[in-house]
């Protein structure tokens, strides 16, 4: 469900009814392209279909996306793109322009504010994950924290099944997906006293 819902936004995104990312055309010109990521202006140098995950890691350097499987599945990839989580590394660059992304390293200035004193702090999910002690590789946290965030976005005090729900399709080989829903329901619970 999760991955209709993102393939869902990819494709309204593109003006596509639906789908993943366009395959990158052989001997596709590279260009400029003006991207707003972590509330500031970026420019990159990339094809149109270049995934959007490739400009954020190598381009810009941020390395909290991460690449996982290449094909939308795993989620370690995963950026909000107008507040919405999409897997970028099915996401083209060029269909990213004029969209506000926020990846991990950003997260904590969309739930704090840009300018406030607080803005150095932790999003409470980020919080949350290192007071339940989740990671373990860390390779895949990237996505179940966008994930996350995105839910205590719209929902406030989820159930533990809305809470499931939200991150079904999230891919963890550690097994830390216990300590990861404690985690989301203290976030809940912190945000919700806030």
């Amino acid at each position: 469900m999760q991955e209709q819902a993102a393939e869902q936004i990819s494709g309204q995104l593109s003006g596509q009814t639906a789908g993943p990312a366009v395959a990158k055309v052989i001997n596709e010109p590279e260009q400029s392209f003006d991207l707003t990521v972590n509330e500031q202006k970026h420019t990159v140098i990339a094809t149109f279909d270049t995934p959007l995950l490739y400009a954020l890691r190598g381009e810009l350097e941020l390395n909290g996306p991460r690449f996982g499987c290449g094909l939308a599945q795993c989620g370690a990839c995963t950026v909000h793109v107008d507040g919405k989580p999409i897997r970028s590394c099915r996401m083209s660059v060029g269909r990213t322009v004029g969209h506000k992304i926020t990846t991990l390293e950003g997260l904590s200035a969309t739930y704090h504010g840009a300018g406030s004193n607080q803005s150095a702090a932790l999003h409470p999910v980020q919080q949350a994950w290192i007071d339940e002690q989740v990671p373990q590789c860390g390779s895949c946290q990237n996505g179940w924290i966008m994930y996350s965030a995105h839910l205590l976005s719209t929902v406030k005090q989820p159930t533990e099944n809305q809470i499931r729900a939200a991150l079904t399709g999230l891919k963890c080989r550690c097994g830390s997906q216990v300590a990861i829903l404690r985690a989301v329901r203290r976030a809940a619970k912190t945000m919700g006293e806030a």
